[in-house]
């Protein structure tokens, strides 16, 4: 009996445990880290993508391309080839390309950071650091915002420099002022002439006031505190003739009947400052940043080169700040072109939105600055936004 209760009693117990429900376990909610910024910079930059795509097929677009907004960079890429004419060796995002005129800005950065060392006066008589300047009344705040009134060095250079196989270098350019005295356009502060001569000369006057080559300023005081590794400035100091080709940095090309050939070097190419900062696009946007950061100088210096040269009462369109194009039909906008010997760059900065367009190309012929535009006036992104913690229900 005491054994048949004890079975009586198990089968009790377990025919209870099978009566028993088991809640299934409840989800966990998860919190996750969400970049709000990553779809709608995915989104821009295969937009962006697309339209540089097509500037290859449709304008035979060749380069490399950096947009930026808010500090984000959005695309940085490299489309085509080094060798235009073979389609051989593609371009990379690190490769140097001769900026041409973009490279005033440099030049003027450099008298910028004289001017904060306490070395130069903006409104001081060139003379003062050029002994044998042969004219009166130019200031370097003149030269920066092509006010000087300055002939052409290339003209003067090219009807009086009789051996063309030899590099012109800077202080060559400033002998032929010296010696032939060519007319001016007009008296200093009078007009407005844009003029590589002021650049140019920017450069004696940095050597002349730092004793040292203007190469190797711009690398010691701009390059190396921004480790812009990827840059150098140009010069045939130490050449006695003119090379063929100019064997650093991206080969430049020009256009002739329906084939590329490569640009060959030439003698002009021995002067510095208005020209031959290389450069790759993630290094000027390096540079951009510093802009913003005030990274090597002070900002009330820094902001000074992006105000009007000219005069409140002219009505110019595109006025000049010291290195910079002012564009006054858009807020706070300034940017630089430059074209020569087989490239073409482009450099917008937006301040207002904070866009930033960089465009270098090792061809002489391709898309119009419009297509560049229409990029900085689409619509500001929305990013900038603090990164959000999203739940996951």
């Amino acid at each position: 009996m005491l054994f048949l209760g004890i079975l009586v009693a198990c089968n009790n117990v377990q025919t209870k445990t099978s009566e028993i429900s088991i809640s299934p376990i409840p989800e966990i909610k998860k919190e996750i880290f969400h970049d709000p910024d990553s779809a709608v910079i995915s989104k821009k930059a295969i937009e962006l993508d697309n339209k540089f795509k097509r500037l290859v097929k449709t304008n035979g677009f060749n380069g490399t391309v950096l947009y930026a907004e808010k500090g984000r960079v959005i695309l940085q890429k490299a489309y085509g080839y080094r060798n235009v004419r073979s389609k051989k060796e593609e371009l990379t995002i690190s490769d140097a390309f001769q900026l041409a005129s973009i490279s005033k800005m440099f030049s003027a950065m450099a008298i910028m950071i004289l001017k904060n060392d306490g070395k130069v006066d903006y409104d001081e008589n060139i003379i003062t650091y050029l002994p044998d300047f042969p004219y009166e009344d130019v200031t370097l705040r003149l030269l920066m915002t092509h006010r000087a009134g300055l002939p052409r060095y290339m003209s003067i250079a090219h009807s009086s420099w009789k051996n063309k196989k030899i590099p012109l270098n800077n202080d060559d350019m400033l002998d032929l002022f010296v010696e032939y005295k060519p007319d001016k356009y007009f008296s200093p502060n009078t007009g407005f002439h844009y003029c590589n001569t002021n650049y140019a000369l920017l450069t004696n006057i940095v050597e002349s006031v730092s004793g040292m080559h203007f190469e190797n300023f711009v690398e010691e005081r701009i390059f190396i505190p921004l480790e812009m590794e990827n840059s150098f400035v140009y010069n045939m100091r130490q050449d006695t003739s003119v090379s063929l080709y100019v064997e650093e940095g991206v080969p430049g090309y020009y256009l002739r009947g329906w084939r590329w050939r490569e640009m060959t070097n030439e003698y002009l190419n021995g002067v510095m400052g208005d020209k031959n900062i290389y450069t790759s696009v993630g290094d000027l946007y390096k540079y951009d940043r510093a802009l913003d950061n005030f990274t090597l100088l002070p900002e009330e210096i820094i902001a000074e080169s992006f105000k009007r040269g000219n005069p409140s009462y002219w009505k110019r369109k595109n006025n000049y700040g010291f290195g910079w194009r002012v564009k006054e039909d858009m807020d706070s906008t300034v940017f630089h072109f430059g074209w020569w010997k087989g490239f073409r760059t482009f450099y917008i900065r937006e301040m207002k939105y904070q866009k930033t367009l960089i465009v270098l190309t090792n061809k002489d012929k391709g898309p119009g600055s419009s297509h560049f535009w229409n990029i900085i006036k689409a619509d500001t992104l929305p990013i900038g936004r603090t990164c959000e913690i999203k739940r996951q229900d």
